[in-house]
């Protein structure tokens, strides 16, 4: 939008003393004045000279700009190669080559969901645009999904729009937070999402592109263009696809959904906003205690996002950890006691600055015990969450959580009734004719 006055304050400014940032914001403040003040037309020609990069402008163009009723379309020569150009050089990737997203193709995606194409699933920030089951579907054919994927990635979506997951910061925020998908159930099997080996790594096509579809919408719908709608300072790979199943086959405790009350032959979809994955190696303890110690240790690390502002924790056990933990009699309640009363640290190790942060964003997390003042990773043992996933190997993993909350929901049809498997929502087959010439389904 040539010409659109924005005020916009240079970014960072953690590193401005006192006088710098009174400065800085009276700056923008005399901006704010002057377009609050001036003609429109004056400021439209002022604004309309301002310099800004190409690939900015690329980068914030939307892909859903259709009106009601219309039909976006794009007319580009039939080449995987020049759509993909089109589609970079538009800001509408992450980078990668895609599946161009033909009518034919959305409409194969959404023969899998009994939900209306125009159905608004959430809106999406920063720029809350509204992800329709057709817009979605969209994304998930340009991140090569199966049409089977969709009611997994609608239920992410749906999830990740819950006000307590704060997906506005996870999308906007310095931080490199990502949304992880972790599916239970069922349908997690059916649709062969890695549980084992290399869970969080490449191979499989279901997590790569299912992980994929999330990201795609968050860029396209949502606006979360690097350095325009997401600032991010560094991101991680977990930015590009971010999804796993949990291995139930190998967990000798109840899964993940049936823990928080769900059946056991329904699936889910749990989000968290997480920033990269950090590997705990524990290969020459032998008790469950040590490798508990080794893994509260890992947790409490300098720096990480649960001591400065996470609510809770995602820990992921491998089949190894697990069976040995279980084995010593360990229930998943008991290991998240065991790290709680372990996983905390010395408010001496911060400096003065980080704990004034600390205690305003976690004020919970600062206790009193032992004449010491300590911060906890986590507020309760309860907000402890506990997955097995992984092959064998003597791995666990934890991933520190964003100013997030973890959100689990059921994959559901359109009425709200549970989903016992991936075939509910398969496209009905023509097997006849009916009466009349009518098709008989």
């Amino acid at each position: 939008m040539p010409g659109l006055p924005i005020v916009t304050v240079p970014h960072p400014v953690t590193h401005l003393n006192k006088e710098e940032a009174e400065r800085l914001g009276e700056s923008a403040l005399d901006e704010i004045i002057h377009v609050l003040s001036s003609s429109a037309g004056q400021l439209a020609e002022e604004y309309r000279k301002r310099d800004v990069s190409p690939r900015q402008i690329f980068q914030a163009r939307p892909l859903f700009t259709a009106g009601k009723g219309e039909k976006e379309k794009v007319a580009v020569p039939d080449s995987l190669e020049a759509i993909s150009n089109l589609f970079y050089a538009r800001g509408w990737t992450d980078g990668l080559p895609i599946v161009p997203p033909t009518e034919e193709r959305v409409a194969r995606m959404l023969q899998h969901t009994d939900r209306d194409p125009e159905e608004v699933v959430a809106l999406v920030p920063p720029r809350w645009g509204k992800a329709t089951v057709k817009k979605i579907a969209t994304n998930a054919v340009m991140a090569g999904c199966l049409p089977s994927y969709l009611p997994v990635i609608l239920t992410a979506t749906e999830a990740m729009s819950e006000e307590s997951f704060n997906l506005f910061g996870v999308q906007a925020t310095t931080n490199p937070a990502a949304p992880l998908m972790v599916v239970n159930g069922p349908i997690a099997k059916e649709l062969e999402i890695n549980s084992g080996y290399n869970v969080f790594g490449q191979g499989w096509r279901s997590n790569a592109t299912m992980g994929r579809a999330i990201r795609l919408i968050l860029t396209n719908i949502g606006g979360g263009t690097p350095g325009v709608g997401d600032r991010s300072t560094l991101g991680q790979p977990g930015k590009y696809s971010y999804c796993i199943a949990e291995n139930e086959g190998q967990s000798p405790w109840d899964p993940l959904h049936v823990e928080k009350g769900f059946p056991k032959d329904s699936s889910t979809v749990t989000m968290v906003g997480a920033a990269g994955p950090h590997n705990i190696i524990s290969s020459g303890s032998s008790r469950a205690e040590e490798v508990l110690s080794t893994i509260a240790g890992a947790m409490t690390a300098a720096g990480n996002n649960n001591l400065f502002m996470g609510t809770e924790a995602f820990l992921v056990l491998s089949p190894e950890h697990a069976g040995l933990m279980a084995n010593a009699g360990f229930s998943k309640a008991e290991i998240r006691k065991f790290i709680f009363d372990r996983a905390r640290v010395p408010a001496e190790k911060f400096s003065e600055g980080n704990m004034e942060i600390i205690r305003k964003w976690r004020p919970e997390a600062v206790i009193e015990e032992g004449g010491k003042t300590w911060v906890l990773v986590a507020e309760k043992p309860e907000n402890i969450c506990i997955v097995v996933a992984g092959g064998a190997g003597a791995h666990s993993l934890f991933t520190p959580i964003f100013i997030s909350k973890i959100v689990m929901q059921v994959i559901t049809h359109k009425d709200g009734t549970p989903a016992r498997s991936i075939k509910d929502f398969k496209p009905r087959r023509i097997i006849g004719k009916g009466g009349k010439g009518q098709t008989k389904e």
